[in-house]
């Protein structure tokens, strides 16, 4: 399917310019940086490179259009997010090629990624009109106190490459229902899927400056002046930890809201009393839902000693059937990675791994030719030094260790700086409890493999964030709480 007319139109009918105000315009300085096809490492396009000036005029027409956007009735947002929400579904197979080719997943793992990232538009058009305060009596009696919650105001959302559309939807419903405005600046990597949804939420009929896009291949650059201005009241970053922190340490120059939805390293943890094939099916979608590279991704296996061998047999068959591809081809259930920076990084903790005595069971050789592929890979025998026990591996490698104690398994799954999410499969409902109230994580999937929801709140503890998204948690990121002290006694 690569090549034929269908992408061609589909790129060049994409606005590639910086969204400010309401117009698609090109920067100040007129630059571009080319956006790349994973499976094939060609170019598939240019797009606008903005530049520190121009995060600045997309923050003054954020800051224009904020109070006539916080006066908006909430129906009337939540309208627009259900127009954008049925436009996103209407668009699917289009939103999903334009997603497969700048991020490389497979077409059907894109269809998946349009309904889930479209769902957060439909959940916060029902939560725009359930924004609710408080109106007490004082306890003496002479006075009430009443909370009003209101929008924080322009906010900066900035976003990965690893589910381009979602992600930019998890932040963008929440601040449209809460009366925010919005820039948002999309991973250099993947900005066409944030500019078609920039386009589609105009035609859902969002007014001029509501929502900017400035894309840029210097992303310091852009967000650096931006944390830094006053205007700015809120700040959401979905990323990686290391420049989470650095962005919370600039954010405190002006004590930014912000909200962290950073790295993890999560456990997968197999007793001996679960379904093992049910174990196995859910393996296979915390490890290989978007070719591994989610920062929810099973990163660790723990399984009990007793079944270790089946399961790992039976983890190996399925992985090692897997077709890998341009996700655009027929069939291909894993396409590239991202980029060869970070097939390279794969590869070292594969390579790491295997030098210090784990056994590959498939896989484990970047395979030569175009684009940044790697194989789905299955070790054992993985000592805790080995750098992927400690370090997110972001790609489709399952190092499986055995254990035999509860509070083993516990304190190894737990020794680490992220907290977003745990896996645990038994049949002890006891057990499985236990494990859910240790575990020091954001989330935890019981006997299941996904934990993605937007009714839900998703986020994590210790070093993987701070905040939560989606659900009914995640409109609170955008408001403040205000207290009104009423005196009624004459």
């Amino acid at each position: 399917m690569s090549g034929t007319l269908s992408e061609i139109e589909l790129l060049g009918g994409i606005e590639k310019g910086l969204l400010i105000g309401g117009r698609f315009r090109p920067t100040a300085g007129g630059r571009t940086f080319a956006v790349e096809n994973p499976a094939t490492g060609a170019t598939l396009c240019e797009v606008a490179d903005g530049s520190a000036e121009d995060a600045v005029a997309a923050l003054a027409a954020a800051s224009a259009a904020q109070s006539s956007w916080a006066a908006t009735p909430p129906r009337e947002r939540g309208e627009i997010l259900r127009r954008a929400y049925e436009l996103l579904v209407a668009r699917t197979e289009e939103i999903a090629l334009l997603i497969t080719l700048e991020m490389g997943k497979s077409l059907a793992e894109s269809r998946a990624e349009v309904a889930y990232g479209a769902e957060f538009f439909r959940w916060f058009s029902e939560e725009a009109v359930r924004i609710q305060g408080d109106f007490t009596v004082e306890p003496g009696g002479s006075g009430r106190v009443v909370l009003m919650r209101q929008p924080v105001g322009p906010s900066l959302l900035i976003t990965p490459w690893n589910v381009p559309l979602a992600m930019p939807t998890r932040k963008i419903g929440p601040a449209i229902a809460a009366g925010c405005t919005m820039i948002l600046k999309p991973a250099e990597q993947t900005p066409l899927t944030a500019l078609l949804l920039a386009s589609v939420l105009a035609e859902a009929g969002l007014p001029d400056g509501v929502l900017n896009v400035v894309t840029t291949s210097d992303p310091e650059a852009v967000a650096t002046p931006l944390i830094h201005d006053t205007r700015l009241r809120k700040l959401s970053f979905t990323g990686s930890t290391e420049v989470g922190r650095k962005l919370i340490v600039s954010s405190a120059d002006q004590v930014l809201r912000t909200s962290m939805e950073l790295g993890g390293n999560a456990p997968f943890i197999v007793w001996a009393d679960a379904d093992i094939d049910a174990a196995v099916d859910g393996a296979m979608i915390a490890k290989m839902r978007n070719i591994g590279e989610a920062c929810i991704a099973a990163n660790r296996f723990y399984v009990h000693a007793d079944v270790v061998e089946e399961f790992t047999d039976k983890l190996t068959a399925r992985m090692g059937k897997m077709v890998v591809g341009p996700g655009v081809d027929e069939g291909v259930e894993v396409g590239p990675l991202i980029d060869a920076v970070q097939r390279d990084k794969v590869a070292a903790l594969v390579d790491d791994a295997v030098s210090r005595g784990a056994r590959v069971h498939t896989g484990g050789t970047a395979p030569s030719g175009p684009g940044y592929f790697y194989p789905p890979t299955v070790l054992t025998g993985v000592p805790s030094s080995a750098r992927m026990t400690r370090e997110e591996i972001f790609g489709p490698v399952a190092p499986i260790s055995a254990f035999t104690d509860e509070h083993e398994v516990l304190r190894a799954a737990n020794d680490t700086e992220s907290g977003l999410v745990s896996y645990v499969y038994s049949r002890d409902i006891g057990r499985a409890i236990r494990l859910a109230e240790g575990l020091e994580t954001g989330m935890v999937g019981l006997n299941r493999g996904f934990v993605s929801n937007p009714a839900a709140p998703f986020g994590g503890v210790k070093q993987s964030g701070l905040g939560r998204e989606g659900g009914r948690l995640g409109i609170e990121e955008y408001l403040e709480v205000k207290y009104v002290a009423l005196d009624v006694d004459r």
